[in-house]
């Protein structure tokens, strides 16, 4: 093969590769909604197979769940591949639209149990877990509600039910649901 054909082959990988798209599930980056918000806490929506594999070579040492495993986008036996890899996995299926202090509590309790694991949460898109990453972050972190939420709204404006289960929650554990600049008119629902 000639030169001229290999740089015309190459070229296109070279712009794809910087679009972040020729490795589709690929590498951690390529994780849709991945969000940082400390050297050990994540949060995103669905990563693959491939995806899981670049996290536990990343450091990851917990994946947490909180959708259900039949969603049409899930990972077929996650939880499998986490334990394989040699990952704590932690699965609570949330309701879309119907969050529960239970589900808030019990993954607030895994994260106090080893609270500097490097631990990804998600869910499909990252709507679900980057709502109780806010809550985290605010009521056992101490991060501003203000940062915390303008984290959440580079991700998703949340619908009411999310509106009303974050703030009741906050309130809960004594945290101020209002800030300066604080929105939270929420995200009108589909028709």
């Amino acid at each position: 093969m000639h030169r001229r054909t290999i740089a015309l082959i190459a070229l296109p990988m070279l712009l794809l590769s910087g679009l972040g798209l020729a490795n589709p599930g690929g590498g951690t980056a390529d994780i849709k909604n991945l969000r940082s918000y400390s050297s050990s806490f994540y949060s995103s929506g669905q990563p693959s197979a491939t995806q899981l594999k670049a996290l536990k070579d990343d450091g990851f040492e917990r994946i947490i769940y909180i959708a259900f495993s039949d969603h049409e986008h899930s990972l077929a036996k996650e939880d499998r591949l986490v334990k394989s890899l040699g990952m704590d996995y932690l699965h609570i299926p949330v309701i879309g639209d119907k969050p529960a202090a239970s589900d808030f509590a019990l993954f607030a309790s895994a994260m106090q149990q080893a609270p500097d694991a490097k631990t990804l949460l998600h869910c499909q898109v990252n709507y679900r877990a980057s709502a109780f990453a806010l809550l985290y972050r605010v009521i056992y972190l101490n991060v501003p509600l203000k940062q915390a939420m303008a984290d959440m709204h580079s991700v998703w404006t949340p619908t009411e039910p999310w509106i009303a289960f974050m703030q009741n929650q906050l309130q809960a554990h004594d945290k101020p649901i209002t800030c300066q600049d604080c929105n939270w008119n929420p995200k009108p629902q589909d028709k």
